[in-house]
């Protein structure tokens, strides 16, 4: 997997990083992995710093000046994943919700079976999540149903931010007209491939709610995301 990179985007997460970044390379030592920070507050860009030594070329830290939002952290990512010629790209929360022993899964699906993206899915196979409470599961889950049945995706879990592209994949979007920043920019992405007509999968993952931390979730981005995703759907009739 010498040809992967895995972006972590994160904000506040000194006390999953360290833990995150070990268990990915001792399951994957071939890996690669950009954290790309926004400053945190709480050092996760020191903590990060300190063991880029260990891993010996692998690691890399991107620190941004201040708190610029997810989708942006992406994008920048995606940027500098592109300028050193990688040839899939994973996206992954740096909290543990996403397993790192599912990274092969992902890039199995498209190194293997020659798909465009797969996206380790929460609802493709029920409902695959520990420990959220029965609201959060049920804004989730309909928010899914929701943004399926505006943009006639067929994907059971759009803002799924667990997800392997390759890079040829996102060399066919406009990166730089990507409009979201939270949430919505995981529909974003997805819609756009789509409208493309790339091919894409999902698999089913379990997703395990944070134990250290906070989340970033809040009204602001739920609402980006529900009144993006008739924005996107409004512009291809125009365009």
């Amino acid at each position: 997997m010498n040809e992967v990179l895995v972006i972590i985007p994160t904000y506040n997460e000194s006390e999953n990083i360290i833990k995150i970044i070990e268990s990915i390379f001792n399951i994957h030592p071939e890996i690669n992995v950009l954290v790309v920070d926004d400053n945190s507050p709480d050092g996760t860009s020191s903590k990060v710093k300190e063991v880029i030594p260990k891993f010996k070329g692998r690691l890399n830290l991107i620190t941004r000046g201040s708190k610029l939002g997810l989708g942006t952290a992406y994008l920048r990512g995606f940027e500098w994943a592109m300028k050193k010629d990688y040839d899939f790209i994973i996206s992954m929360d740096a909290d543990f919700s996403h397993n790192p022993s599912d990274l092969q899964r992902l890039y199995n699906s498209c190194i293997n079976e020659k798909n465009d993206i797969c996206i380790g899915s929460r609802y493709i196979d029920g409902i695959n999540v520990v420990n959220w409470p029965l609201q959060r599961i049920i804004l989730s889950y309909f928010a899914s149903f929701y943004v399926r049945l505006i943009t006639r995706m067929k994907i059971k879990d759009p803002t799924s931010g667990f997800v392997c592209y390759s890079a040829s994949s996102l060399q066919k979007l406009n990166l730089s007209g990507i409009e979201f920043n939270g949430y919505a920019f995981q529909i974003e992405m997805k819609f756009k491939l789509f409208l493309n007509k790339l091919n894409i999968v999902e698999i089913p993952i379990i997703f395990t709610d944070r134990k250290y931390g906070k989340s970033k979730l809040n009204s602001s981005i739920i609402g980006e995301a529900v009144f993006g995703v008739i924005l996107m759907k409004l512009k291809t009739f125009f365009n």
